[in-house]
């Protein structure tokens, strides 16, 4: 292959539409909602799959434009990303060792709700004046720290022209929040009423029982908090929290758009003066491992006309050299419309409106996973063909026109986000954050396209296994169950996650 002559990222997206587009299927029309009764001998598929792989076998080559680095006194990292054409600033600032994998065992959702209460009250402005000062600003603050992150990160955004002014409020979030016992009142009351909301949604049954099965006793096993724990936390508890894990040395702030770093980091050095620095330092629980023996849990949702189906095991963390394999595996497999799994269990069955499969790859290993939401009538087919597309990806070798079909969009995908300022800073973070090479982005495409079918056949046996695969449904077990010890013994628990006999 010869190489396409460098291109920067501001004018190479333009260019790459033309890529983007030779890489995805041609002629595809998606099929319509599948309709009752239908004839099983007719296939439903609207697609014309003409096999052809890109006219184009040049390789991406792209040079990234690096941030301005610095580091304050007080450890933190800064990183800025200049881009003036636009009077638009974003900016990141994600804290490890502030996310709810390191919660106390007693004490799930301690992070969580921590962050969520950060835009709750400063020393000077009540959580009233934290919203209209945002509003009024035409910025937006956001906190969060997710369940099974080791992070809690702060998002704003605004125009550059009263940049001060609302980096200013963030920085008031940040360094001073009070957690007033008024706001923290309501607040429990709303995550109660979520709570009881939740167990209501099969996504979010999926989700838990799901997490259970494959990290086990590691801490990302956890979804959500409980009604005791939130009976139990106090604003002294939050407040020791933050004081404990919110500090500088382990954060990294990313800024990007119409700022100049010459005149923004001796500002920065003065605003966040106050962060002190401590002797902290994020310590991760032991890697989860994959499970060895293959599981069936049922979870029962009485007259759910639907059975959402997650199956998986734990793969890769985000460092792994087989992380480039792994996802050209996964976009064949289930990584959008054009994927094996929706091709077959929507378009060749009309089993269902999608099916997709999703790897997790963090600082610790996290699973690859398949699912979707079929009807009832179909969960034993749909099951059927789950299987049957995990052992095809471990038995029989990619086609090379797929293959090649496949590594295109994800390099088209690449591409098209570049122009986005938000998201090459993005970038730039999650370089630091997992100790990423200089260069990774820029060697990104070239990397992808160098994947094998070889390689997809060789991570696909080591991390797709479907005697190992933890496998979860929620759907009517009187109507599901009989169904799924086809495949293996099932337990089945209530929608509290409780083990029950129901369908028996």
């Amino acid at each position: 292959m010869r190489n396409m002559k460098s291109l920067t990222c501001k004018t190479f997206a333009a260019t790459l539409l033309a890529f983007a587009f030779v890489a995805q299927p041609t002629a595809r029309v998606f099929a319509q909602q599948p309709v009752a009764g239908q004839d099983k001998g007719v296939s439903r598929s609207k697609v014309e799959r003409k096999n052809r792989a890109p006219v184009s076998k040049q390789i991406l080559q792209v040079k990234l434009p690096k941030p301005v680095e610095a580091t304050l006194e007080n450890g933190l990292t800064v990183l800025i990303l200049e881009d003036h054409r636009f009077p638009l600033t974003n900016v990141s600032l994600n804290i490890t060792g502030a996310g709810p994998i390191f919660d106390p065992r007693d004490k799930p959702g301690l992070a969580n709700i921590t962050a969520q209460m950060l835009r709750e009250g400063t020393k000077t402005r009540t959580s009233r004046q934290i919203a209209e000062d945002t509003e009024k600003l035409g910025a937006t603050l956001i906190a969060v720290s997710n369940y099974g992150s080791g992070a809690a990160t702060m998002t704003a955004s605004g125009l550059s022209d009263n940049f001060d002014q609302w980096f200013g409020l963030l920085t008031d979030v940040l360094l001073n929040p009070t957690f007033p016992s008024d706001e923290f009142t309501k607040l429990k009351v709303r995550i109660k009423t979520q709570l009881v909301q939740q167990r209501s949604q099969p996504g979010f049954l999926s989700d838990e029982r799901f997490r259970r099965a494959v990290y086990g006793n590691h801490p990302a096993a956890v979804n959500s908090t409980t009604p005791q724990v939130i009976d139990m936390l106090t604003p002294e508890m939050l407040a020791a929290w933050h004081r404990e894990h919110y500090v500088p040395q382990n954060a990294i702030l990313g800024i990007a758009g119409d700022v100049k770093a010459s005149e923004l980091i001796p500002k920065l050095k003065q605003w966040l003066a106050g962060w002190k620095r401590t002797d902290y330092k994020e310590m991760l629980p032991p890697n989860p491992t994959p499970t060895t023996t293959g599981r069936i849990f049922l979870i029962d949702r009485p007259n759910s006309v639907q059975s959402t189906i997650t199956m998986g095991n734990i793969a890769i963390d985000r460092r792994s050299p087989d992380y480039f394999a792994v996802n050209v595996m996964n976009t064949i497999v289930g990584g959008g419309g054009s994927a094996r799994l929706f091709l077959n269990l929507r378009e060749e069955k009309g089993y269902t409106y999608g099916v997709y499969s999703n790897f997790i790859a963090l600082k610790y290993p996290g699973p690859w996973s398949a699912g979707g939401d079929v009807r009832t009538e179909v969960t034993e087919g749909a099951m059927t063909e789950f299987l049957k597309e995990l052992n095809r990806i471990r038995d029989e070798k990619v086609p090379a026109d797929e293959l090649e079909e496949q590594k295109r969009s994800i390099v088209a995908s690449f591409a098209l986000s570049l122009e986005n300022p938000a998201q090459l800073l993005n970038y730039s973070i999650l370089r630091k954050i997992y100790g990423l090479p200089d260069d990774y982005w820029e060697t990104y495409p070239a990397k992808t396209m160098a994947v094998t079918a070889d390689d997809v056949q060789r991570v696909a046996r080591q991390y797709v296994n479907p005697q190992t695969q933890q496998v979860v449904v929620v759907g009517d077990a009187k109507k599901i169950k009989s169904v799924l010890e086809k495949f293996g013994h099932v337990e089945v628990y209530d929608a509290d996650g409780k083990p029950h006999t129901t369908g028996n």
